[in-house]
């Protein structure tokens, strides 16, 4: 009959000790094991493993004593290392989980949720200097929505990003004041509205209402989120059974492993022109923020109407708003909203929007997963043209070759497929990330059209694709140029023009064809594009109405206010690959593309007293003069280094392929971008090239502009090359564009257009430098 359990002490070779019961040869119900380097652990044991309750005590003066599970701390438990740090909460696998308090040594607090050991979910932190966040986390940095509050009364309610403001938010100082706008990365970036202290505010609780229904949104109520440390011990769970001797190893470990450091974070207002002041009030919303604001002195207010770009004011304008049309302005102009996205499918009214981008993304699964594990081979004569096809059926029901889906029944196509893997692979895109990219759960967008075409744009979420809808005309062209485009693409890597990764159909029940094209995105680029243009080189109708001009406007020739220089070399290959690809585009009689550019402005240090010397002066009856936007100043907020593979990424992506380029003013050698504090980019044909943007003063401006010079940071690329010369509104259009007369000629050679659009780029956008 075997022992049921007994009370005995065993020395091992390596100097452990055991005292406690024993079932068997293995420890059992109680027990204390002694490390020969003067860890102790005494508490529950299920076999050989410490199973239960128990305290540990390290060497260094470190203990927990709480629930363990298999050998793990797991279950609910309190850890005080030697430093002083104390985490009372939930643990998993010997980190913390779930629901936990944790003091530091140096009295930062945080309490609120974590996984696997740092803080992620809702939470708040309190640091010893007295400010405090109360938000959203992930990974241990504060990110989501959030509030945070300084002990200067200043206090930021909206959204974060890596331990920064980043994206729409509300900024509040002590003396009352208020600006509503949007960050990028810590800094003021794009358009927002202050309302000075004493002013009528508007109404902040409809502008949280906004964001609650958000992916991010947290309700600001602490209470809400932020649950009690439960008494209650997590339910135990056995590992598998692991050797005793291992399971203390890593026990012996976990001293070292946890983090005891508090977050390195003095989170203070990101504004050198310190500007504006907050309430305390703003750090849980409540009712009494517009009984408060209601009160508010003076009939009338003025208002200042502001762009950032990077941290710095460009422009700034003031407007009166009258108690009695206060409410209709703030509505109408001044409040800060979420845009709702526009549907772009009028003619697929209600749930027929959702059909169609799901039937989309079970094609393109369907189609890339049949074709990718076929043998690579080089492209036949064949593999061209309409005839070069899939075909499937798609029954809701699903069938030997289709799942089940939960869209309306459609019939598939695919155009070309060998040749698009082809390109795919070209392009060095791998088949399983394209397909996560765009086939994913939420893997699409709806975007607006930014032309007039009428066309519906999806953008993959990780914003690496655009799919665009095309007419019968848009896709005949593609198919007769994709044999040419094929081989232009193979020879030149640095090309500009649109890359292109897939061609689809899809018809609907009643005989609606809807076809579709996948594209890189030029945009795709981990720094935010300030400024978009598409350029022809016309000056036909090129312009944009002031009044529809946002942030993501795509902007035309004539709103074009710069002129670009940059290195000798890199204005070389970046002409020289234009010019190549338009005679390719002149060789399929292809007219009235357009070179789609896209600006990233930096705002180095050095404008600091600049700005500062603005804003002393922003609470004047006037505006400042004129002549202080004569002033030059030349920033340096950009640096070329030389290339070096081991620190940068050099994997092409979606929107880059080709060469490293190599920079005249470093000897001719290959060179990387630098941005002081922000990365090291790798500089290639179209995507992280540095400029200078000279801006083209008017004589009579209406609005403000503080400097004449900018570091910028260019993307670009040839796009709307489907558009063939031949259809007669094309001609007239081209005609007007080259300022000809329709009536004296009969047809527009594309090579009119290519002439045009060239001279145009390189005298009137990247002019040579004196």
């Amino acid at each position: 009959m075997e022992d049921s359990g007994r009370f005995d002490e065993r020395s091992f070779s390596n100097g452990d000790v055991y005292i406690g019961n024993i079932k068997g040869i293995l420890p059992h119900d109680k027990g204390k094991y002694t490390w020969s380097d003067g860890t102790v652990y005494e508490g529950d044991w299920e076999g050989e493993k410490m199973t239960g309750k128990g305290l540990i005590v390290w060497p260094s003066g470190a203990q927990y004593e709480g629930d363990i599970s298999g050998g793990y701390l797991h279950g609910y438990g309190t850890l005080t290392t030697s430093s002083g740090c104390i985490y009372r909460g939930g643990w998993r696998m010997n980190a913390q989980h779930g629901i936990g308090l944790k003091q530091y040594s140096n009295s930062d607090v945080y309490e609120g949720l974590w996984k696997e050991g740092v803080p992620e979910g809702s939470g708040r932190y309190t640091w010893n200097n007295g400010n405090m966040f109360v938000g959203n986390w992930k990974n241990g940095k504060i990110d989501g929505r959030g509030v945070m509050k300084w002990v200067n009364g200043d206090t930021f309610d909206g959204f974060w990003l890596n331990e920064l403001m980043h994206g729409s938010g509300v900024y509040r100082f002590g003396d009352g004041s208020l600006y509503i706008g949007t960050w990028n990365k810590g800094l003021k970036d794009g358009k927002g509205v202050f309302y000075p202290a004493g002013s009528k505010h508007p109404s902040l609780k409809k502008l949280h209402n906004q964001h609650d229904g958000d992916d991010n949104g947290f309700l600001l109520n602490v209470e809400k989120h932020v649950a009690p440390i439960p008494k209650a011990r997590v339910k135990r769970s056995l590992s598998e059974s692991i050797p005793v001797m291992s399971r203390f190893k890593s026990f012996r470990q976990i001293s070292h492993t946890q983090r005891t450091s508090s977050l390195n974070l003095n989170l203070i207002p990101q504004d050198p022109a310190q500007d504006f002041a907050c309430d305390e009030s703003s750090l849980i919303v409540s009712d009494s923020f517009d009984e408060d604001q209601s009160e508010a002195s003076g009939k009338s207010t003025l208002v200042y109407e502001r762009e950032y770009i990077q941290g710095v004011l460009i422009m700034e304008r003031i407007s009166e708003c009258s108690e009695s049309s206060h409410k209709n302005k703030q509505q109408n102009k001044f409040s800060v909203k979420h845009v709702k996205k526009s549907s772009c499918l009028n003619s697929f009214k209600g749930r027929r929007s959702y059909y169609l981008k799901l039937n989309l993304q079970l094609g393109i699964r369907y189609t890339v997963g049949k074709i990718t594990p076929v043998p690579a081979r080089e492209v036949r004569s064949s593999d061209f043209g309409d005839r070069a096809r899939i075909r499937m059926y798609f029954p809701r029901a699903g069938s030997k070759l289709t799942p089940p889906h939960c869209s309306i029944n459609f019939y598939w196509k695919d155009y070309c497929p060998m040749v698009f893997r082809n390109l795919r692979e070209m392009f060095k895109l791998d088949a399983a990330e394209y397909m996560m990219s765009i086939c994913g759960d939420s893997g699409l967008r709806e975007l607006s059209s930014p032309g007039k075409s009428g066309s519906i744009f999806y953008l993959s979420k990780d914003d690496r694709f655009v799919i665009k809808t095309v007419n019968k005309s848009e896709l005949k062209v593609l198919l007769n140029m994709l044999p040419k485009y094929y081989r232009h693409v193979g020879d030149h890597e640095n090309t500009l023009i649109t890359k292109f990764f897939g061609l689809h159909q899809i018809k609907l029940r009643g005989g609606k064809k809807v076809r579709f094209v996948v594209m890189g995105n030029v945009f795709c680029t981990e720094l935010q594009i300030h400024r978009r243009y598409d350029l022809k080189g016309s000056s036909q109708g090129r312009y944009t109405n002031n009044n529809k001009i946002n942030c993501n406007t795509t902007l035309k020739d004539l709103d074009l206010k710069y002129e670009f220089h940059m290195d000798k070399k890199l204005r070389e290959s970046l002409l020289k690959q234009i010019s190549l690809d338009c005679k390719f585009l002149e060789s399929q009689h292809i007219i009235d593309y357009s070179l789609l550019l896209g600006l990233h402005f930096r705002a180095p240090e050095n404008l600091k007293a600049f700005v500062d010397h603005h804003e002393s002066m922003q609470h004047q009856d006037t505006l400042p003069s004129g002549d202080e936007g004569e002033l030059m100043i030349f920033p340096k907020g950009l640096l070329l280094v030389s290339h070096e593979p081991s620190i940068v990424n050099t994997a092409p992506g979606p929107h880059i392929r080709g060469n490293t380029l190599r920079a005249y003013s470093m000897g001719d050698n290959e060179v990387d971008l630098l941005l002081p504090g922000t990365a090291r980019l790798r500089v290639q044909l179209g995507v992280n090239m540095p400029a200078q943007a000279t801006r083209k003063l008017e004589e009579e401006a209406k609005e403000v502009e503080l400097f004449e010079v900018y570091d910028v940071v260019l993307y670009m690329g040839i796009i709307d090359i489907l558009q063939n010369y031949n259809v007669k509104k094309k001609i007239e259009h081209a005609c007007k564009s080259l300022q000809f007369d329709p009536k004296t000629i009969s047809v527009v050679e594309p090579k009119m257009y290519d002439e045009r659009f060239i001279k145009f780029l390189e005298e009137k956008v990247f002019p040579e430098t004196p």
